[in-house]
């Protein structure tokens, strides 16, 4: 019952990281607010990987140096461009659906670095989920920072870095790092995600923090719920034999995070927007019913 479920539950929770970081928005700074984060689940996870012994696994330095620099990426880069994006009002469905793209794109990248077969119909998905980004991001585009609806130049350059980011991090762990252990990998991981944070914090913030109930709300979640409940599940779902099931997914994260979006803050998508998830779920069907899409 647990696997049955657990797909439409790793949507879920996955979805609502992009809510939580909207909800702390307004409390702390977006790096800050990562740093605090990530040095909780730091804290939270360090008695785990020690009492457990690491796991299975290759346990060197030369691995843990792997995993801060996976961190850094896929935690690093690509929450603190979605966090910084959405501090400067972007609408988090619009943030959710710019990086939902990862999948495709990975999957494109796979072919030249690792070797990997691209088929047409990866083309075709490739070409169809930026057709969707671009109904989704182009009606509403503003060139001055200020801009109300929260979609910019800077806000968008932020959500790509944040996609190369994911994207390359993923890359990466799959040609590196298949072997670590999960455990101590996950706490090198945070901590090259901090190390990123930390200092985009260090020279771009003035470090201070509202503890609101609202924003220790959020933390806790985004700390408990996201950063170890939603990763755990992830594992659980790869270690199913379902990593083809579970890279689908994240595509429809955009579509269950504006449905949230609306019922919270009011964000709407006009039909030319809406016409755009039309497509990016066009494209998930293409990618995700592929034959042996994301499963070696």
């Amino acid at each position: 019952m647990l696997m049955r479920a657990a797909p439409a539950l790793f949507v879920l929770l996955w979805s609502t990281g992009f809510i939580g970081s909207r909800l702390g928005a307004a409390d702390a700074e977006p790096f800050t607010f990562l740093s605090i984060r990530f040095l909780l689940v730091i804290v939270l996870l360090l008695p785990v990987a020690f009492s457990t012994g690491g796991g299975k696994g290759t346990n060197s330095w030369p691995a843990f140096g792997h995993a801060a620099a996976i961190g850094a990426l896929i935690h690093g880069l690509y929450l603190g461009g979605v966090f910084w994006a959405i501090h400067r009002g972007m609408p988090a469905g619009v943030a959710a659906l710019v990086v939902s793209l990862q999948p495709i794109l990975t999957a494109i990248l796979a072919g030249p670095l690792l070797g990997e077969r691209v088929t047409r119909q990866h083309w075709l998905g490739l070409a169809l989920g930026l057709a969707g980004a671009a109904l989704i991001i182009l009606p509403k585009i503003e060139t001055t920072p200020d801009a109300a609806s929260g979609i910019n130049v800077e806000t968008i350059a932020a959500t790509l870095i944040a996609l190369v980011g994911i994207t390359t991090g993923t890359l990466y762990q799959k040609r590196t790092s298949a072997n670590l252990g999960l455990m101590r990998g996950a706490v090198w991981q945070y901590a090259g995600a901090l190390l990123i944070v930390g200092i985009g914090s260090l020279l771009t913030e003035t470090g201070e923090v509202a503890w609101t109930p609202k924003f220790i709300f959020a933390l806790g979640w985004l700390v408990i719920v996201l950063s170890i409940g939603a990763i755990s599940l992830l594992m659980l779902l790869i270690r199913q034999n379902a990593v083809s099931t579970v890279s689908s997914l994240f595509f429809l994260v955009p579509g269950v995070t504006a449905v949230m979006a609306y019922l919270m803050f009011g964000e709407t998508l006009s039909p030319v927007q809406l016409t755009g998830l039309v497509l990016a779920g066009l494209a998930v069907l293409l990618t995700s019913f592929q034959k042996g899409n994301f499963s070696r």
